[in-house]
């Protein structure tokens, strides 16, 4: 197995309309042992916990590959190179079998196999059905097409300095928490909060976090266009007093590492992101590491609700070489998944929630974590992540606007004084109505 590094870079379970595209009708693959050697490619991102690529690359994926008489090769990239050579690949009609999104590639999927059959034998093999968080984020309710296969995804909870909120009597349980004990601990050490307003992965998440808590969205359940509208307008002008009262410019600049670092560095109060930074100071023994701690997703007005920070989305192209092999690679990963989550130190939560039969009591008790029950607060996190494109679906006009930061940018711009938060959100509201025409011409939405 040859590995290439290009870069380091630094709720609820399946129930109703979901389960509609995994019904009848449906012929299940069939996933035959290759009779000859076969080769197997894979793209996916460089992991944020190092471990987990080493158990991957070096161990899974060759254990996989003598059972099956296939040589697996993994290309590991920087996330923000994974569209541009998802891309590269469409246009040349050629590449890996198995590519991994890091959030719902919905407007790929005419070059994508139907990957139905890949979750239903997954139920059928192991009698588990998929979250609906998966579902949302792979199936097109208007086509009624799965445009890719996700096996797990990764919690977005708070990271607090247990310290500097403890000094001020409070807990970032809430987004008013963090706007008013945020300003109260930059007023007092200098350090503030740290919420990304840039055009960035980890800022997409955190601005559309803002957004559900306060009862707005992009769109509706019925996947209609909603973005104006008066919660969205408190959601932004919430955001601007917050970045007023407890930020710096930085955050206008930071990149998808930016809020670890800064957090790590003890330059930052507060930040949204996965346990990636926690299990950085564990590994690493950093003191800090102590001082940091997770709460759910912050409550807002109208909910409690996040995004996740991460969905793995695996796609297989049209023009994929090896389909058969690739589909029986995913299958096969689920049934193994409870050695990837325990891999991966927590950071890949499964799709197929009873593949982790013990998650609960393995997340409440953990050799690294101080305390050990650190991580216990994510054992409720499929009450609190949602998808990309809630209350609808992860459709291709949602993942349009999700690549061209057109959220990010309009929460950037009232913070900043560029425009009103008025203006910008019907500068928002405009690229979204000619993106939506767009898909609704090619019948995706």
């Amino acid at each position: 197995m040859s590995k290439r590094k290009v870069s380091r870079r630094n709720f609820i379970r399946a129930a109703g309309v979901g389960a509609a595209g995994l019904g009848a009708g449906l012929v299940l693959p069939r996933f035959a042992h290759a009779q000859k050697k076969k080769t197997l490619k894979i793209l996916q991102w460089n992991h944020f916990v190092p471990g987990y690529d080493k158990w991957f690359n070096n161990t899974y994926i060759k254990q996989w590959g003598d059972k099956n008489d296939t040589q697996v090769t993994v290309d590991n990239v920087d996330l923000k190179a994974i569209n541009a050579r998802a891309a590269s690949e469409v246009s040349a009609q050629k590449g890996h079998d198995l590519l991994m999104f890091l959030a719902p590639p919905a407007a790929f999927e005419e070059q994508v196999i139907d990957h139905a059959e890949i979750y239903q034998e997954c139920e059928k093999r192991y009698g588990s059905k998929p979250i609906q968080l998966a579902i949302k984020s792979t199936y097109n309710p208007k086509t009624k097409k799965y445009f890719g296969f996700s096996d797990s995804f990764v919690p977005d909870p708070v990271n607090y300095r247990t310290d500097l909120w403890g000094e001020i009597g409070m807990t970032p349980d809430s987004w008013d928490d963090i706007r008013q004990g945020g300003k109260k601990i930059k007023d007092k050490t200098g350090i503030p909060v740290g919420i990304g307003q840039s055009e960035e992965l980890d800022t997409a998440m955190a601005m559309r976090a803002v957004m559900f808590a306060f009862g707005a969205s992009e769109q509706d359940e019925n996947n209609r266009l909603i973005l104006n509208s008066k919660n969205t307008l408190e959601a932004v002008k919430f955001v601007k007093a917050m970045y007023q009262e407890t930020m710096t410019a930085e955050v206008m600049a930071w990149d998808p590492s930016s809020n670890n670092r800064a957090m790590l560095a003890g330059k930052a109060s507060v930040v949204l992101n996965a346990i990636s930074i926690t299990r950085e100071a564990e590994n690493r023994n950093m003191d800090i590491g102590a001082k940091i701690g997770l709460a759910k997703a912050a409550k807002g007005p109208v909910r409690r609700m996040g995004l996740e920070h991460v969905m793995d989305v695996y796609v297989i192209w049209k023009f994929a070489e090896n389909k058969d092999g690739a589909k029986k690679f995913l299958v096969d990963y689920i049934g193994n998944f409870r050695d990837a989550f325990l891999a991966s130190e927590f950071y890949n939560f499964p799709c197929f929630w009873d593949r982790v039969p013990d998650i609960a009591k393995l997340l409440e008790k953990d050799a690294k974590g101080k305390p050990a029950d650190k991580y216990k607060v994510l054992t409720d996190s499929l009450d609190w992540a949602t998808n990309v494109g809630y209350p609808g679906y992860a459709t291709a006009a949602i993942d349009e606007v999700f690549s061209t930061w057109v959220i990010n940018t309009m929460f950037a711009q009232a913070s900043n004084g560029a425009m009103s938060p008025e203006d910008a959100i019907k500068e928002a509201e405009a690229k979204c109505k000619k993106i939506w025409a767009k898909w609704q011409q090619k019948k995706l939405i």
